[in-house]
Order: structure tokens, then C-alpha cells, then sequence
């Protein structure tokens, strides 16, 4: 192999790899501490859902549906979560395109949700959820980017 085939090679494979990034929960996104009782008023926060790394061919085996949609590689938010006992927590987006909920729990299941919060919107209820740390991402179906709001809300079991 000559000198310009190897570079040629390097680069491809070098493209190949950022194209086919994968959501790690080894990064952080915007990082919140918050109680299952400061969630029982529900709280909010605006977001641009989307990105540009497909989440199909990831290998993620996840607890809840499953289904395509395009996320950044850093989670949109990290929750260090404490206080969770007898609560259900539910995660909801409302947004401008067809978002997905993308969610790495602190007892390291993965849990995904397109359409189930109605309107193209996401919605995940986790009915036991854990403490320690939780990542969200906030993806779209398509790849699209548009405006959204996350909201993380706490009941009584």
C-alpha cells in the first residue's frame, strides 16, 4: 500500500467512526441534583431536541420500546437523583417535530419512547426509579433539530 492509500484509509475510517458515534453516558450534559420530592411540583426546562448521531446500530438493549431517532452524543441533561423511593417518575417532551426520549437510569437500563406523550411527543413513566445518576437525551426521529421542553414530574406509587 502506498503512502496515499494509507492516508486515504486513515481519514475514511476516521470519518466512519464520527458518523457512527454513539450516546455515552460517560459524558455530561447540563447537570442537575433533584429530589423525588422537589419533583412532586413539576419542573421544566427548554431544550433543542435532536442531533446527528443515529441511535440505530448501537447496541443498546433497552427496557422499554424500540425504535430509531438521531441524539448528540453528550446527554442533554444529567440528574443526580436522590430520594426516589415511593415515587414513579415520569419524563415527558412537548416540541415543534417528532421527538424521542433516550434514558440511561442510574441502575444502568436504557429506556427509549417516540410517540407515547401524543402529538409526535415522547414519554417515558419509570415506575420504580432508581437514585444515583440518570442521563436524558432529547432526540428527533428524523435528525431534525427544533425546540422543546423536557418535564420531569414525581407521584406517589
Amino acid at each position: 500500500m502506498n503512502i496515499r492509500a494509507f492516508y486515504l484509509s486513515v481519514i475514511a475510517m476516521l470519518i466512519a467512526g464520527a458518523a457512527s458515534a454513539c450516546p455515552n453516558y460517560s459524558l455530561y450534559g447540563q447537570t442537575y441534583e433533584l429530589t423525588g420530592r422537589s419533583m412532586y411540583n413539576e419542573q421544566s426546562v427548554s431544550i433543542r431536541a435532536g442531533g446527528d448521531h443515529s441511535i440505530l446500530g448501537c447496541g443498546i438493549r433497552f427496557g422499554s420500546d424500540r425504535g430509531r431517532g438521531y441524539v448528540t452524543e453528550a446527554p442533554d441533561f444529567s440528574l443526580n437523583l436522590s430520594g426516589m423511593g415511593g415515587y414513579k417518575l415520569a419524563i415527558s417532551v412537548i416540541s415543534r417535530c417528532d421527538s424521542i426520549l433516550l434514558i440511561n437510569t442510574g441502575a444502568a437500563n436504557w429506556y427509549y419512547d417516540d410517540d407515547d406523550n401524543g402529538n409526535l411527543d415522547a414519554r417515558i413513566i419509570l415506575t420504580r426509579p432508581s437514585n444515583g445518576w440518570m442521563d436524558i437525551w432529547v432526540g428527533t426521529h428524523d435528525g431534525s433539530v427544533c425546540d422543546a421542553t423536557l418535564y420531569l414530574e414525581t407521584f406517589n406509587r
